[in-house]
């Protein structure tokens, strides 16, 4: 079975910092790779912020702190990841880009090199094609944020090695996650059940049925959810909820799967949630309020 030892992380974002963050504090050499200097000392801020909060709760030590972030590189070019033993890709949920991206990054990588991405809706198998290793990928999607969610949907595509999957769950166990084991079926387990639920209470506020606030408390104390559905699609962000329910769409070609219009407006307003302060609500104010 490949042995992991230095992890490589492609994109500095939510997700990427995540990861590189659990994989870090787990006693892994990561280096985190994105196309802006700047992106990347904002990633290594807000993990030093996110381990600041640890230590304060009394999870960590200040030593353990210092020494996940000494573990911790970055860099701008896909070079950086010549050494490494895996390498997770974790950029915007968009295919093209995805392809783009592990077109260029193979030609770095040393042979027995395993690769993985984060997508939580793609089709592996297809990502896969985009490599010279199809036996050597496969999805490893963490949920957001990363250092709280205790879940890794792993998934195979048709060609991945049972060498492959063993040494990513393996991986997985080392840095305190859960597995639950996906097929390589559009948007996989969670996101199968989970975006069709936030795209059918979008259509709940489009049609009429009740606000923004209502559908969202209704859903809290009603179904005992930690967050509402427009809140929580606020927080994976608009742009991401559209493009899964793109992915189911056109995957499975059901109507049922069809995203709401509303949501679609929002996108292309830009109004894609809590990253860029207005999505459902208006994040601006001091408790956010509605937007519609």
């Amino acid at each position: 079975m490949p042995e992991i030892k230095k992890i490589g992380v492609i994109g500095a974002g939510q997700m990427g910092s995540g990861i590189a963050h659990v994989c870090a504090q787990s006693g892994y050499d990561v280096i985190v790779s994105d196309i802006s200097e700047e992106v990347l000392q904002k990633s290594l801020a807000n993990i030093a912020k996110n381990l600041d909060r640890q230590v304060q709760k009394g999870k960590l030590s200040e030593e353990e702190k210092a020494a996940t972030l000494s573990r911790i590189s970055t860099g701008t070019d896909l070079s950086v990841f010549g050494d490494a033993d895996l390498v997770i890709e974790a950029a915007t949920e968009n295919e093209n880009l995805k392809r783009d991206i592990f077109k260029k990054l193979v030609p770095n990588l040393k042979p027995e090199a395993l690769v993985a991405t984060n997508t939580s809706s793609i089709s592996i198998t297809r990502l896969a094609a985009s490599t010279d290793r199809p036996a050597k990928f496969m999805g490893m999607h963490f949920m957001n944020p990363v250092p709280v969610m205790q879940l890794v949907e792993l998934i195979r595509g048709i060609a991945t090695d049972e060498e492959t999957f063993e040494a990513v769950r393996e991986l997985t166990a080392r840095i305190g996650k859960t597995a639950a084991v996906a097929e390589d079926f559009p948007a996989f387990i969670v996101n199968r059940i989970l975006l069709p639920m936030i795209n059918e209470a979008v259509y709940t506020l489009y049609e009429g049925v009740g606000g923004v606030e209502a559908i969202d408390t209704a859903l809290k104390l009603g179904a005992n959810h930690p967050m509402g559905p427009l809140e929580l699609a606020d927080f994976i962000g608009l742009d991401t909820c559209l493009a899964v329910m793109q992915v189911l769409y056109e995957g499975l070609a059901d109507s049922k799967y069809r995203p709401c219009p509303l949501l679609v407006k929002y996108v292309e307003a830009g109004w894609v949630g809590r990253k860029v302060g207005r999505g459902f609500y208006d994040y601006s104010k001091n408790p956010p309020v509605p937007t519609r």
